[in-house]
């Protein structure tokens, strides 16, 4: 692109203003109400205070999150639409005695309430576990306490890892891994 020329010009076009449909306007009454209320009323002189807003602590924030976790992991909009109840029954058909049942058997697409409740509790717990390892690296901190977010951790993931797979073989019996 060529530069441009210090020296512009002359242009013959007159300039322009933004349109303004008052100055357009020749009646005389709409110029009188446009005017004549603002010429002696004033705004208020108010002395409002805006509210300082002030940001959560970290740990808020994190059990927000979690919470948020753990109620979508759960079902939670799937309990809330579909309204399963909380717990199912089954007779026995021996005895004839009903018996209560936390997981709905056969079924992948659905859930009681107490099975979401308990799966999500699951996945929590190991989310937990993982932060706790992290917590164990730590530089700063001192060596048994180190150990103990350590140990806690491990023990977290492992006991999630190993109760979803038992959810998972109660909840499908034929799922062989």
């Amino acid at each position: 692109m060529p530069p441009k020329s210090e020296t512009q010009p002359p242009t013959t076009a007159t300039t322009t203003t933004p349109y303004d449909p008052s100055s357009a306007s020749i009646d005389p009454l709409f110029l009188f109400i446009r005017i004549l209320p603002y010429s002696f009323l004033r705004p208020p002189r108010l002395r409002l205070k805006l509210p300082s807003l002030t940001l959560p602590s970290p740990m808020t924030v994190y059990a927000l999150v979690l919470l948020t976790y753990f109620m979508v992991v759960s079902g939670i909009i799937y309990d809330v639409i579909v309204e399963p109840p909380g717990i199912g029954s089954t007779q026995d058909r021996l005895t004839g005695s009903v018996r209560p049942v936390v997981f709905l058997q056969g079924r992948v697409n659905g859930q009681y309430i107490i099975e979401g409740l308990s799966s999500g509790f699951m996945f929590v717990l190991g989310g937990i576990g993982i932060v706790l390892m992290d917590l164990a690296l730590d530089r700063n901190r001192a060596k048994s306490v180190k150990v103990s977010y350590a140990t806690a951790g491990i023990s977290s993931v492992v006991l999630a890892y190993v109760m979803s797979m038992l959810f998972i073989r109660i909840k499908i019996p034929a799922y062989l891994h």
